[in-house]
Protein backbone atom coordinates (compact mmCIF):
# COMPACT_ATOMS: atom_id res chain seq x y z
CA UNK A 1 0.00 0.00 0.00
CA UNK A 2 3.25 2.51 0.52
CA UNK A 3 4.31 2.60 -2.95
CA UNK A 4 0.66 2.96 -4.14
CA UNK A 5 0.60 5.91 -2.14
CA UNK A 6 3.51 7.58 -3.28
CA UNK A 7 2.87 7.10 -6.42
CA UNK A 8 -0.56 9.15 -5.63
CA UNK A 9 1.86 11.59 -3.86
CA UNK A 10 3.74 12.17 -6.53
CA UNK A 11 0.82 13.14 -9.04
CA UNK A 12 -1.25 14.68 -6.44
CA UNK A 13 1.19 17.39 -5.30
CA UNK A 14 2.14 18.21 -8.53
CA UNK A 15 -1.49 19.12 -9.38
CA UNK A 16 -2.17 20.59 -5.58
CA UNK A 17 1.36 22.84 -5.95
CA UNK A 18 0.07 23.71 -9.46
CA UNK A 19 -3.20 24.73 -8.66
CA UNK A 20 -2.22 26.89 -5.34
CA UNK A 21 0.95 28.47 -7.77
CA UNK A 22 -2.05 29.45 -10.59
CA UNK A 23 -3.95 31.02 -7.75
CA UNK A 24 -1.40 32.88 -6.57
CA UNK A 25 -0.19 34.45 -9.48
CA UNK A 26 -3.79 35.14 -10.62
CA UNK A 27 -4.24 37.42 -6.94
CA UNK A 28 -1.24 39.04 -8.01
CA UNK A 29 0.91 38.07 -6.12
CA UNK A 30 4.31 37.23 -8.00
CA UNK A 31 7.05 37.20 -5.19
CA UNK A 32 9.54 34.67 -4.84
CA UNK A 33 8.59 33.62 -1.60
CA UNK A 34 4.49 33.45 -2.27
CA UNK A 35 5.15 31.14 -4.68
CA UNK A 36 7.54 29.16 -3.04
CA UNK A 37 4.88 29.22 -0.46
CA UNK A 38 2.26 28.21 -1.69
CA UNK A 39 4.21 25.28 -4.04
CA UNK A 40 5.08 24.15 -0.81
CA UNK A 41 1.90 24.07 0.85
CA UNK A 42 0.45 22.47 -2.27
CA UNK A 43 2.52 19.45 -1.50
CA UNK A 44 2.28 19.32 2.03
CA UNK A 45 -1.42 19.14 1.86
CA UNK A 46 -0.71 16.40 -0.70
CA UNK A 47 0.31 14.32 2.06
CA UNK A 48 -3.17 13.39 3.53
CA UNK A 49 -5.33 13.43 0.37
CA UNK A 50 -2.71 11.08 -0.98
CA UNK A 51 -2.82 8.69 1.68
CA UNK A 52 -7.08 8.92 2.01
CA UNK A 53 -7.39 8.45 -1.79
CA UNK A 54 -4.80 5.05 -1.51
CA UNK A 55 -6.89 3.74 0.86
CA UNK A 56 -10.06 4.18 -1.03
CA UNK A 57 -8.26 2.69 -3.81
CA UNK A 58 -6.73 -0.58 -1.88
CA UNK A 59 -9.73 -1.03 -0.30
CA UNK A 60 -11.57 -1.42 -3.50
CA UNK A 61 -9.00 -3.02 -5.43
CA UNK A 62 -8.32 -5.57 -2.68
CA UNK A 63 -11.98 -6.90 -2.43
CA UNK A 64 -12.44 -7.42 -6.42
Amino acid sequence: MFRLIAILYVLVATVLAGVFVTAVLSLGHFGRADIALSALAGAVIALPVAWIVGKHVFALTRSA
